[in-house]
């Protein structure tokens, strides 16, 4: 059974920096691609970022482009988040997700996902 488990999250100031991660197990099956998404109260939940786990092709959301980056480590087979020059707006509960038949930041395509991690900015 896919399992994702997120870690990393915490608390931080305005401007700082956190890195997230998601550690896969149980897939016999190689994901064809990774996600976060993240959620507030009260808000919709938001793709942000995702990486095609073939090529390491990834996209982000106009809200953390430029200043978060995705990436995957095969032989951990785990997901990174790596979150710079962070604000109060990126204060949400942060979600990985699998999917095993296409990429993009809707989350309808994901199938698998994870507990979620909270961030916390303060300014």
């Amino acid at each position: 059974q896919v399992r994702l488990v997120e870690s990393g999250g915490g608390s931080v100031e305005t401007g700082g920096s956190l890195r997230l991660s998601c550690g896969l197990s149980g897939a016999s099956v190689r994901p064809y691609c990774l996600a976060w998404f993240r959620q507030s109260p009260g808000q919709e939940r938001e793709g942000i970022a995702d990486i095609y786990l073939s090529s390491g092709g990834t996209s982000y959301a106009d809200s953390v482009k430029g200043r978060f980056i995705v990436s995957h480590d095969n032989v951990k087979n785990t997901m990174y988040l790596q979150m710079n020059s962070l604000n109060t707006a990126d204060t949400a509960k942060y979600y990985c997700a699998a999917s095993y038949g296409a990429c993009g930041l809707g989350d309808h395509v994901y199938t698998h996902w994870g507990q979620g991690t909270q961030v916390t900015v303060s300014s």
